[in-house]
């Protein structure tokens, strides 16, 4: 698991063209650092998108036109082209053709109204687009445009369009077809959200709980919805669920395999680089009964700043929190309140791993598998002697400031058995499937998940 910070490995401010990245091993818990300056870049605060070959794409930040490419397959870091729209805060998503779509991002540059732009992997390059006008996404944050256009809740779909759930109570729908285009889709709540959760938990139905009308010194709301969506241009279906046990802003929301949703971290009245109030307890939410159960708390808060993943063992690693500003690069932290700098994590256990008596489930293997790479409508054909499967795809996560826009889970619902092997045929529409590489689970009939394969999901 790769991690990083800004120009240091605990302090950030100004744009340095250099970022502090670690690597953790889970296999030997060894932790190795670099710093990263070929590409000219602080990462620090950018969009994070993956793309259908594996690279990611980090985009703007601290320094805000420049984006770099992370290659997982040779553990190197290139340059990438640059933004048209210096950013940062903003969010990026990847689309069913596999190009990347960004939008807003006034904490970086100019700060001032920043409509869409897309990222195209087969020209290498970025086009503007006019028709994909940021402003009714807007939030009406107490700090202004810096603020509002921030961390937008975005999903890739069908042919090219995005949905935008969140922050704002408005929602949207957004197309980087031709010159863009934006398209009311209803409203989601009373309230806007910043830093609220919300995940793809199976094609078309979003989860979103949490969050705060302003970005800081904003009391946070436990309120949580289900939103199913269609055909682009409709309105979005909005139903009001069982709220969370607690208020929070800050958290971070990770879609597990048997579908439910972990949402850990977080605090009661957003404020950041505080611990102020920091929920312990982690959540889970169940889709069947859309009601929500307090799990086990954290050792550390997890608030602005924090993160968690899904791991392919199936546990979820939650860290991170705070940092520190100094007010120029290279700047001295000695004044800094170190006690909310929390550069550590800890992996939670779901409770799928456990048998009723508190001892560890026996999990689910696959033992073949006939390809690691699959064209969107292809098939997998997946060996298991496990009784009763069910196979599920969960796409790889990237995660920063409450957003990850890679996540999304994938059942798959058509399968043929000969034998212990099965045939899974995966869904034909690439803005459900989204290109791009996933983990492969296959689940026993008390819901127990395998250890992952990892599958790269392709458009041809």
């Amino acid at each position: 698991m790769m991690v990083f910070s800004s120009w240091g490995a605990d302090a950030f401010g100004g744009a340095s063209g250099r970022t502090q990245f670690a690597d953790y091993n889970f296999n030997t818990g060894t932790v190795s650092a670099r710093t990263v300056a070929n590409t000219q870049h602080d990462m620090f605060c950018p969009g994070i998108s993956a793309l259908e070959d594996g690279r990611i794409l980090i985009q703007g930040g601290s320094d805000a036109k420049k984006n770099s490419f992370y290659n997982p397959s040779t553990n190197t870091f290139t340059t990438a082209p640059d933004l048209i729209m210096a950013r940062g805060y903003q969010t990026g998503t990847t689309l069913s053709d596999g190009r990347v779509f960004t939008i807003g991002g006034a904490y970086s540059g100019p700060r001032k109204g920043k409509d869409g732009e897309v990222f195209d992997p087969k020209s290498n390059s970025w086009r503007a687009l006019p028709g994909a006008k940021n402003r009714p996404l807007l939030t009406t944050d107490h700090e202004g445009i810096w603020r509002e256009d921030n961390h937008a809740w975005l999903f890739g779909w069908k042919n090219g369009s995005i949905f935008q759930a969140g922050p704002s109570k408005a929602m949207n729908w957004y197309s980087a077809n031709g010159n863009g285009d934006v398209a009311a889709a209803g409203t989601r709540d009373t309230d806007d959200a910043m830093c609220g959760i919300w995940v793809m938990y199976e094609p078309g139905k979003i989860l979103t709980a949490g969050g705060s009308p302003d970005y800081t010194n904003s009391d946070a709301n436990n309120r949580a919805h289900v939103i199913s969506i269609g055909e682009y241009g409709q309105a979005a279906i909005v139903e009001r669920v069982s709220d969370m046990e607690y208020a929070r802003g800050f958290s971070n929301a990770v879609v597990l395999p048997d579908g439910t949703v972990l949402v850990t971290g977080g605090q009661p009245r957003s404020k950041v680089f505080t611990d102020d109030d920091g929920i312990l307890q982690a959540e889970l939410f169940n889709p069947a009964t859309k009601s929500w159960k307090t799990l086990a708390a954290e050792a550390v808060p997890r608030n602005y700043h924090s993160v968690s993943i899904l791991l392919p063992d199936g546990r979820v690693f939650s860290g991170g929190g705070g940092l520190c500003y100094t007010a120029k690069i290279g700047g001295s932290t000695v004044n800094c309140n170190k006690l909310v700098d929390h550069a550590d994590g800890q992996t939670f256990s779901p409770p799928y791993l456990f048998n009723k008596d508190g001892s560890a489930a026996s999990r689910p293997t696959i033992s073949a598998l006939s390809s690691t790479s699959v064209k969107v409508g292809g098939q997998l054909k997946i060996t298991t002697s496990t009784a009763n499967p069910k196979f599920v795809l969960v796409r790889i996560g990237s995660v920063t400031h409450s957003v990850n826009s890679d996540q999304r889970r994938i059942p798959l619902t058509s399968v043929t058995r000969s034998g212990t092997q099965y045939t899974a045929t995966l869904p034909n529409d690439s803005g459900v499937l989204i290109p791009g590489h996933y983990y492969l689970f296959t689940l026993n009939a008390a819901g127990v998940p395998s250890i992952a394969r990892t599958v790269k999901v392709t458009l041809s």
